[in-house]
């Protein structure tokens, strides 16, 4: 009895010292890492885990999830050994579940799967896990789950949660992204045009010193080109020619446009006077301006786009 009592206390002197030295391997693995040492931060963070293996105390937890934590960490960042940094992360997701240091993990691991291994699902379950926590940056996360369905073409789902990001959402810096997001989700759908018309009008009058309104000014463009209404798209185009990020990629799509109306409408057509004079030359009802022209350019200029080849064309014959 009295053998059995010594034991249980050895036993409870040996788990406390160890507990002890765990947060000195942590302090040597801070050290190593900022000397970027990584194997010795290895080393320490391996040493931190065995000496917790059969402690089930909250405080070892900590101590745990720090170390699991920090050695994804190490794999992730320093080595670029990702498939062991996946590992790690998935052993801290799954022995600490609840910890401070598993929100961050999680994240960590949602990027490697979904830019190193384009598991896009299996990033957006991390990410949907990292939302139940309610973390600060919830508006974000759900906001790339919007993209990576729409990376996926699964385009319903991308509309379903682009919309939660504008309606959860409102007051955040994504309502407007989630917006054109939703708009081009629902263009790439069967029949849902005018949602998508609707949805990027919506954008343009609630957020209009908004990045994303030249965006959805092209979008709508091209909405009314698939349309028919070629003239009603270069107006749109043109109007977002100032404030897109590549001008020159609207501007070859409005020389295109223009290039199709020239070959595709007959001179007259529309004109009430000399529809049915059959003695007079057909001349043009209205000339679409020139997106120069439209934006108050000179006449100069003007002309010289009039002369800049559409896109695709067979560059001039050197002299």
């Amino acid at each position: 009895m009295r053998l059995g009592i010594l034991s249980t206390v050895a036993a409870a002197c040996l788990l406390a010292c160890t507990r002890n030295d765990t947060p000195g391997h942590l302090e040597k693995a801070r050290d190593a890492l900022f000397l970027r040492k990584y194997d010795v931060a290895l080393a320490e963070y391996k040493l931190t885990l065995d000496a917790l293996e059969r402690d089930g105390s909250p405080e070892a937890a900590l101590y745990r999830a720090r170390a699991l934590r920090g050695a994804a960490d190490v794999y992730a960042l320093h080595l670029k050994d990702t498939r062991r940094a996946v590992e790690v992360y998935r052993e801290l997701i799954t022995l600490c579940p609840e910890a401070p240091e598993t929100l961050e993990g999680r994240l960590h691991l949602a990027e490697l799967l979904w830019h190193d291994y384009r598991d896009l699902r299996g990033a957006i379950a991390e990410y949907t896990a990292a939302l139940a926590r309610n973390p600060p940056q919830s508006a974000e996360l759900s906001f790339t789950v919007a993209r990576l369905y729409f990376e996926l073409q699964d385009y319903s789902q991308c509309e379903l949660e682009a919309d939660k990001v504008a309606r959860k959402y409102e007051t955040s810096a994504y309502v407007d992204d989630a917006l054109y997001l939703r708009g081009q989700a629902l263009s790439m759908m069967e029949g849902r045009k005018a949602d998508a018309q609707r949805v990027f009008s919506d954008l343009l009058d609630r957020f209009p010193d908004s990045p994303m309104q030249a965006l959805a000014l092209v979008e709508l463009g091209r909405i009314k080109a698939d349309g028919g209404d070629a003239e009603g798209a270069i107006e749109l185009w043109v109007r977002a020619l100032s404030r897109h990020p590549t001008p020159t990629a609207v501007q070859k799509q409005i020389s295109l446009a223009r290039e199709r109306l020239r070959n595709t409408t007959p001179r007259g057509v529309g004109d009430a006077v000399t529809a049915f004079d059959r003695d007079r030359p057909y001349v043009g009802t209205r000339v679409p301006k020139t997106s120069a022209e439209a934006v108050g350019g000179t006449e100069e200029e003007a002309r010289a786009e009039e002369t800049m080849p559409a896109e695709g064309a067979a560059p001039p014959p050197q002299e």
